[in-house]
Order: structure tokens, then sequence, then C-alpha cells
């Protein structure tokens, strides 16, 4: 990666970034240049987040990003590194904070862990678990929300990552906490598309991240999740963006944002829409449904969202509706706009027990999720002293409004 000169060397101090897309939602993956950070990896996120937030915003806003930008970065020193439960671990940023855990993110650094060669960077890059018979090589990623086995299908020989084939990962313990709810909608909370209604049903799951589900129809738009062209993004954010108020604004609904292990991981993340008359199956999977996923500051996920498919499935095992190993293909906007392609496929592998967890929490599954990453460039960014704009970043958005 060092070997790259930069056509313009203003002697400022460069963070480095290797630029991919999954299914076209970026990851901007930080090699090299981010404020080092200490203590486990939950309090590295903490430290980032009170220290150096301005980092993240000067990566994911304008003029470097925008806000529908997303970020990794890599953490060679976790408690879980040092202990050799883990290779790598990774912070993930989005266009307002530091997120626990993300599946499109994760296919990515699979690819790149590969095929980074500097071990410098990757000092445990030589001892990843190479298979020559399946080709695959494995690794464990130290994600905030815990570890993730990632499996990358290789060349012949491992030496790097065979971007033809899909990535898989197996996700952390994920389980439903809540099957068609009613969620209060206050005047305050409400939106033109209701009709009246003051209330909606919806479900709640943890992927790595809590996720509420609520399909189309539920939230009043009539049409179905078609192609990105036909679909009102801004009616889609404004109805999400007020039924996330609406939740976390009621003290009632915060048992379905618990999880039983930590008070980092208890928050609402993301508003899944979903619709399950719609996609392409890919080939070996039982069913198919869309999605529409608005996280953080309403960022629009352009790809089916791991994280969400994690939940989704645990939602779906926790309802009968889906056997251990049963394949199901989730697509997002943009993988239905291009006839199916970069369609995201998962499943239940294995039934875990959540300790601490109460009701329907308490029986859960991992998952299987598979999905492509591809290349699209190399990046260093720097701050000039002179520099006008704000230290960090901003939101064009935020700035009309």
């Amino acid at each position: 990666m060092d070997s790259v000169k930069d056509p313009v060397d203003l002697g400022l101090k460069k963070i480095r970034c290797v630029e991919m897309h999954t299914t076209g939602e970026p990851t901007r993956i930080v090699y090299d240049g981010f404020p080092s950070l200490q203590g486990t990896l939950l309090e590295q996120r903490a430290q980032a987040k009170r220290d150096h937030d301005c980092v993240r915003a000067r990566l994911m806003l304008e003029p470097r990003g925008h806000s529908d930008m997303y970020g990794a970065v890599l953490c060679p020193q976790t408690e879980l590194v040092g202990s050799g439960e883990a290779h790598m671990g990774v912070l993930f940023m989005t266009n307002d904070g530091f997120s626990t855990m993300c599946g499109h993110a994760t296919i990515a650094l699979g690819r790149f862990l590969v095929d980074m060669h500097d071990k410098t960077v990757f000092p445990k890059r030589a001892k990843l678990r190479h298979n020559p018979d399946s080709r695959t090589t494995e690794l464990n990623l130290h994600t905030p929300c815990g570890i993730v086995a990632v499996i990358v299908p290789t060349v012949a020989d491992g030496s790097r990552s065979d971007p033809a084939k899909p990535v898989s990962f197996i996700s952390v313990p994920s389980f439903a906490t809540g099957v068609q709810v009613e969620v209060p909608l206050p005047a305050e909370y409400r939106w033109p598309q209701l009709g009246g209604r003051t209330s909606v049903l919806a479900d709640f799951a943890y992927g790595g991240a809590f996720y509420c589900m609520v399909s189309h129809a539920e939230l009043g738009f009539d049409e179905a999740l078609d192609e990105a062209p036909k679909v009102n993004l801004h009616e889609y954010s404004h109805a999400t963006e007020r039924l996330k108020s609406a939740i976390n604004a009621n003290p009632d609904l915060k048992p379905l944002l618990r999880h039983p292990y930590s008070l980092d991981l208890g928050f609402l993340y993301s508003i899944m829409v979903v619709d399950d008359s719609l996609g392409v199956a890919a080939r070996g999977s039982s069913g198919v449904e869309t999605g529409l996923c608005f996280f953080a500051d309403q960022q629009v996920d352009r790809s089916p969202t791991g994280g969400a498919v994690a939940a989704r499935v645990a939602l779906a095992y926790a309802k009968g509706a889906r056997a251990l190993g049963q394949r199901w293909t989730y697509h997002s906007l943009l993988s239905n706009a291009c006839g199916g392609k970069g369609a995201f496929v998962g499943a239940p592998c294995a039934e875990v027990e959540i300790g601490g967890a109460e009701g329907i929490a308490k029986r859960g599954v991992r998952v299987k999720i598979e999905g492509q990453a591809f290349y699209t460039g190399f990046s260093s960014f720097i701050v000039e002293t002179h520099d006008f704009l704000p230290q960090g970043g901003f939101a064009f958005r935020s700035l009309a409004s």
C-alpha cells in the first residue's frame, strides 16, 4: 500500500484508506493514520467517540465523503486479538457515530484482510487459516458486538481473494425481542401516509445491532418497494425518522432494545422497511424479500444490510418460519434494480441460548450471510492548516435545514 506515491506531497499527516463497495454500499477502510486507540475494543470505541469524532466526521462527511458514506477503522490491538481469538479488530463509522456491527463492511473487510500483504499493518496475516481443498481462507474479526467468523474464497494458492465468489460470515448470536408490537404514535410523531392511524405494528430483533422491521404497507405506502427510481425516498425517510423518534421516546419499548450482555449495544440502530412480495430468489434459496434500510442519521443502505439480515433471519426463526440451514434471499432497492445481482443470502446455522434474555429473546441463532464486495480505489486524506471549512466535516442537508 505504501509503495503508491502521492502525486502531491505537502508534508502533512495523511489518513490512508482503501475504498470498497458491497452492492453499491461504500466501505472506506482506514488502515493508516487514524489516531492511536488503547484498551479493549469497546473502550477504543468510547475513546474514538469522545476524543476523535472530528476525524470520523472528516472521513465520512463532506467535502471528503457524503452523508451516506460508511467507514471501518482497523484496530490491530484488542483484547481478543491479544488472546489469539481474533485476527483483527475493527470500529465501524457512520454519518453520526460509531456503530456496533456492519455486515456489508465485514464482507469487504474479509477480502481486504486476505489480500493485504503488508504484515506491519496486519501482523497476523500469515496466521490466517487457508483450506486448499475448499479454496477458502478463514479469519476472526473482532467487532464491537463480538467475534464474527469470516470465510473468504481465494485463488488456488490462497494468496489473494477470489472476487467471483461470495464472502460469507457467521453472525454473533442474534435474536428477536418483539413480534408484531403495537408502537403508539402521538401526534408529533405521525406522517401523512398513516391516514389517521395512531399506531403501527412492528417487529424488533438484534443482529449485532437492534433493528425495527416494519412493512411498507404498515407505514401507509401502498406501492411495493419497486426499483429505486419509483420509490420516494424522501417520504420513506420522513416516515422512518418519525417512527424511530417515537420508539426512542417511549419508555415502555426500552426492553425491546435491551441487550443482556452489554449496555453499549442497547440502542435502536435502524428502521428496516420490508416487502416480502418482491425480488429474484438466488439459486438454492427457499424464498425472497426486499428491504429498505434507514440507519444512523437516516443513511440509506444501498446493500441488503448484513446486520439486518441476521436480525431478520432470527426474527423468522423465532416466528417458526425458518428452519436451520434454510437459505433465504434478501434484496435492497439497488440489487433489485440490477436484476437481482448483489443480493445477500442468509440462513440460520445454529441455535443458541441467550443467557440473561427474557421471553422470545432467550432462543437465538447464529446466521450465515453471503455477499460480494469489490475494490473501487485508494485514497489519502489531509487537512491543511488554513482550511476554513470545519476541521471535521459537514452535512450539506443539515446546513440547508
